[in-house]
């Protein structure tokens, strides 16, 4: 099988083109490929199909084989494939995901795909559809609108939210805000991302009872209005250098709780990427790196 190892920011995936190439078993093969031993190495696996409804389609699996809805790291890097390889000579291209259809614009140089920007979709508060179940947790906000600063771009949400509550898991007692972009994210707001406990605290919420389908934890450091700190630990392959949806999710979450304004530089273990948040149209928007690693053939 022929693949492609790419990385955006750190969060690197094996691509596999499914044009040209057929995958049976993905699962297997995603905890394979993933192991950094007697694999490849990497965060998970993603295969690259045709698509009757976009211009393509991405199929996540994480490093463990459970399946991933959306990556916006991994798919920048398959924006960035797919232009490189002359699969497209559009710059503008649309990909299928298990969260719903995103819409790249590629950015070229000499002839090759350096960064994307990706129309990333709303983001959910609604606990029953990041999904997370309130009823576990001691309360839950019930009001609110968007911190923008002039009125008349403040945009309400749904009043049922999780935003900056209490949880207790394994008797320790911590503040979340919870919110999806296509995947569930929990959001935890510290003053050392260094030090927070991303590989306990991180691992324990990731399955905690009050996310039936897991969650990703991130931890976020405010540095001011227009730039944080994050660290992730992502369901299904623990603390990753990046994720592309947890930025989102920590802008959304800073947002919502009015620690920064709508435009948003995140700083990753793996590099930065720019969350946009558009109150207009409640859509975010994400723009960061893509860059391919390697190409070979595993046996």
């Amino acid at each position: 099988m022929k693949f492609t190892k790419m990385q955006g920011c750190g969060n690197d995936y094996i691509y596999v083109n499914c044009f040209t190439e057929k995958v049976k078993n993905p699962e297997e093969l995603a905890v394979k490929v993933s192991d950094v031993r007697f694999g490849i190495g990497s965060d998970g696996l993603i295969l690259i199909k045709p698509d009757d409804e976009a211009d393509f389609r991405m199929d996540m699996y994480n490093a463990d084989g459970s399946r991933g809805k959306m990556c916006g790291n991994g798919i920048r890097c398959v924006g960035k494939y797919v232009y490189d390889h002359g699969m497209t000579d559009k710059t503008q291209i649309s990909v299928n995901t298990l969260s719903g259809i995103k819409y790249l614009d590629l950015q070229v140089k000499d002839g090759k795909v350096v960064s994307a920007k990706v129309d990333m979709g709303e983001p959910v508060f609604e606990p029953e559809k990041i999904p997370v179940k309130p009823d576990l947790f001691r309360s839950v906000s019930a009001d609110g609108a968007l911190s923008t600063g002039k009125t008349e771009e403040r945009k309400s949400f749904p009043n049922s939210r999780i935003v900056s509550e209490k949880a207790e898991i394994c008797g320790e007692e911590v503040e979340i805000t919870c919110v999806s972009m296509g995947n569930p994210h929990a959001v935890i707001f510290t003053e050392d991302t260094e030090n927070a406990p991303v590989h306990t605290l991180g691992a324990k919420l990731e399955k905690a009872p009050f996310f039936p389908e897991q969650a990703n934890i991130e931890f976020c450091h405010v540095i001011n209005r227009k730039e944080v700190r994050m660290r992730v630990w992502e369901r299904g392959s623990g603390e990753t250098w990046a994720c592309g949806t947890g930025a989102c999710a920590t802008v959304m979450a800073c947002i919502v709780n009015r620690k920064t304004d709508n435009e948003v530089l995140v700083h990753m273990n793996g590099g930065d990427v720019v969350i946009s948040y558009v109150p207009e149209t409640n859509t975010v928007f994400m723009s960061g790196p893509a860059v391919t690693v390697c190409e070979g053939e595993f046996f």
